[in-house]
Formats: structure tokens, sequence, C-alpha cells
């Protein structure tokens, strides 16, 4: 992998990003010693190394226990309880795997992650009649998105299935002592993994909640380890880009665009979105991160990005080698006028629209930062997923906040639950009442 800033380096010069990078090292090591805030949500920061081999056996066993039994396995879970997983399963599959179904591998759907009615009606009519199983995805068990979607998930697989064969197939990740979930699992006798009490969420992809639905839609998880593991020894690369992300915010770039010319990492944005946004957006501070699918929105956004406000930059994810290849045909007509593509590779023309889109970017003063990896890959993945948790811890060290809490998540929750009567909410329904008359 690799990391290319000279693309920021008009905008904001190398010295200065020296010199943050300098305090990003220092940084780390509070991370290292725990005596940065939030220091008890740091087991993400050596996870990598401490995966050991039994461990990846376990999980690849209960894998192919659901792959055996299921034609479909549901992952219920919100935020970084799914989106990881969502994020490398969506890398690594056939764009329209979804449409093959060629019997090899599970089909793999989430569920969860939204209160949609008709996103929930329609799941389960889509599984009736369908051997499914569930990997079950919280903490608590209370959160409301998740258990109401695992309250029907497991109704309707024990009503399909029967209760013991559900067994089987209903797998728990939880707390190893405490909440619902945990109480459930031990109840009705589910396969368990345990969520670390110090790795939060968003931090959660090489735990269980990753891992299990990762190795169930057939990838590599040793391979996606092995990265990260990998990139967890050179730590450089990510202070270099906290640095760089710090100077651009100095200099009041408040935005940043993850843009991609790979429409596979569609959801790796997406949970970038929640690394960096529930982690640095507090205090009043932070960028707020945005992101982009190119070519396809140049043609939308694009207007945007090269003449809106200039309080953004860029930052790319490059995929050097794709996985197959395909020449542009020459057309005996060239009605299209496109004849002088014929005979190259449609990656070419893809890299040359990258390259002339951070051309035109840069000189519409978009700083761009540029991030490379070889192929699309569950190793190369690995390294990304490591040098962004480590990029936005240092970063958040930078920023002055606690990038392993989000206090801000709890306001919406306060009042749904005092819109909806919770017992325990009395007070604050009177008071909402009061607030919408």
């Amino acid at each position: 992998m690799k990391l290319d800033i000279t693309k920021v380096t008009p905008f904001v010069g190398l010295e200065t990003i020296n010199g943050y990078k300098t305090r990003a090292i220092e940084a780390q090591k509070t991370l290292e010693d725990g005596t940065c805030p939030g220091n008890d949500f740091l087991g993400w920061l050596h996870l990598p190394s401490s995966i050991t081999p039994d461990f990846l056996a376990e999980v690849k066993a209960t894998a192919q226990t659901l792959r055996e039994e299921c034609e479909a396995v549901v992952v219920a879970g919100i935020g970084g309880s799914y989106l990881g997983a969502k994020a490398v399963i969506e890398a690594l599959s056939n764009s329209f795997g979804w449409l093959i179904q060629d019997g090899k591998n599970p089909t793999i759907l989430f569920a969860g992650n939204n209160i949609g009615e008709d996103y929930l009606f329609e799941l389960t009519e889509y599984l009736k009649g369908k051997k499914f199983g569930v990997i079950n995805i919280s903490k608590s068990g209370t959160t409301t998105e998740t258990a109401l979607a695992f309250r029907l998930l497991k109704k309707q697989c024990e009503e399909q299935r029967g209760k013991e064969v559900a067994k089987k197939v209903i797998v728990a990740i939880t707390d190893a002592k405490r909440g619902a979930a945990r109480t459930c699992a031990d109840k009705e006798g589910y396969k368990s993994f345990i969520i670390p009490d110090n790795v939060g969420g968003r931090f959660s992809v090489l735990t269980p909640v990753g891992l299990l639905p990762i190795a169930v839609a057939g990838f590599d998880i040793d391979a996606l380890v092995k990265g990260a593991q990998y990139m967890e020894k050179a730590p450089a690369l990510a202070a270099e880009y906290a640095a760089t992300r710090y100077a651009l915010y100095a200099e009041g770039k408040k935005i940043e665009i993850l843009a991609n010319y790979q429409p596979k990492l569609h959801f790796i944005a997406e949970w970038w979105k929640q690394l960096y946004g529930e982690s640095e957006g507090k205090d009043n501070k932070g960028i707020y991160p945005a992101s982009v699918d190119l070519t396809t929105d140049l043609h939308s956004m694009g207007q945007w990005i090269q003449e809106g406000e200039r309080s953004i930059f860029e930052t790319v994810i490059s995929v050097e080698n794709p996985e197959h290849k395909l020449l542009f045909p020459s057309d005996e007509e060239n009605l299209d006028g496109l004849n002088f593509l014929a005979g190259k590779r449609v990656d070419e023309v893809n890299k040359m629209a990258e390259l002339g889109t951070q051309l035109a970017h840069v000189d519409g003063g978009v700083p761009n930062i540029r991030i490379s990896i070889d192929r699309l890959d569950a190793y190369n993945l690995g390294q990304l997923i490591y040098f962004f948790e480590l990029g936005c811890g240092l970063y958040c060290q930078l920023l002055g906040v606690n990038a392993f809490n989000q206090p801000g998540v709890e306001a919406y929750k306060k009042n749904m639950f005092a819109l909806l009567g919770k017992p325990g909410y009395e007070a604050e329904t009177e008071a909402i009442r009061k607030r919408l008359a």
C-alpha cells in the first residue's frame, strides 16, 4: 500500500505536514501507553497481532457449519456491527453475485440497521421457505433496530426450521457476561463469540463481528488478518495520513471526500464514514467525512467538487491491478468517435479518468491525497482497514477529542423512547409532548 501527498503540498507545505507528523508519532505513544482519552477502548490497537490460528480456526469452523446448513445468512447489526463485514464482502464479491446464486456460497443479507417496515417485511417474505441462519451482533442486545430485527428473524427461523436446527444456525456475537443478547444465547444454547470489552463497534472488523460474516461469505480471513498485521508493524503511513488531514483541517478544509474508481469500494467508504464521523465529530470539531463513487459521481457531484466552496479536500483510493481483463472494442461505423480507444484495456481508460480528474480538481483548488493498493483482495483490504483505524486514532489525538466514545448518538434514542412511551421515560415523554404542542 502507498500514500501519495504530493498533490497536497502546493496547498500546505511539506514542512508543516512533517511537523504534524512528528506530533502524530508522539500521539501514538499515548495510544501505546494508554494515556489518551478513552484508553479503555484501545483493544483494536494490537488486535491483528493478537489473533491466533486457533481462534481463526474456530471462526472458520462455525462459518462452515452455516455454509453447509444455510442458503442465506442474515447478519443482524447496526453501525460497526455490520458496516465492516458488508464493506469487505461487497469489495470481494462478484458485482452480480446476488443474481448468480450458484449454490457455492450462501447469500449474505443484512438487517437490524434500520427500522424500515417495508424492508423488514420484504426480507421476511424473501426468507420464506428458505434454509436460513442468523448472526446476531449486539453487545447489549437492546439496540432497538437490531433487537427488533432479531425478534422477527428468531421467530421465523424457529418456525421454518424447528427449534433444534435453529440452535445450530443462529450465532450470537455479544458481550462475554452481560446483556440481553448474552442471556438469550446462553438460554437457547447458541454458539457464541465475544465482542471484546475494549474494542468499540467501529473498530471491530477484525473481531468475530467482521470475521465470521466474511468467512461465511467464503472469503479468506487469514489473508485479511495478515494484511492488518503487516500494517500494524508499519504505522508511519497512518501517521502521515493523520498529519496531512490535520494540516488541511487547520487551513480551513472542513470536508474530506473519499473517492474511488472501483464500484466495489462503495461500502468501504460507508464504513470509513462511520469510523471517522463517529470518532472525530465532537466538541464542535472535526472534518465532515463524505464520499463519491467515480467516475459515476463526476456527472453529479463533480460540478460541486470542481467549482463549489473551497472547504474540501479529496482522498482517492486507487486499485492498481483489476482482477479481470477487458479490451475496448473497435466499431466499424465509429458513431461515438471512440475508436481511438480500441484495443486499450478498460482499466487504462479508468486510470486516465482518475489522473485527469485529479489534475482538474487540484487546478480547481482541491488538495488530493492518493492511497493505492495493489489489488482488491483480502490481504490488501486488511492493510487498508488497519491503516484507516490507526490514522483515525492518531488524528483524533491531534484534534484533542476522545476518538472512542459517541455521546451524541444517545440524543435521538432518548427522544425516540420518550415518543414511544418506553417505561422510565415518563418525564421526557411529557416534556416532548408539550414541546410539540
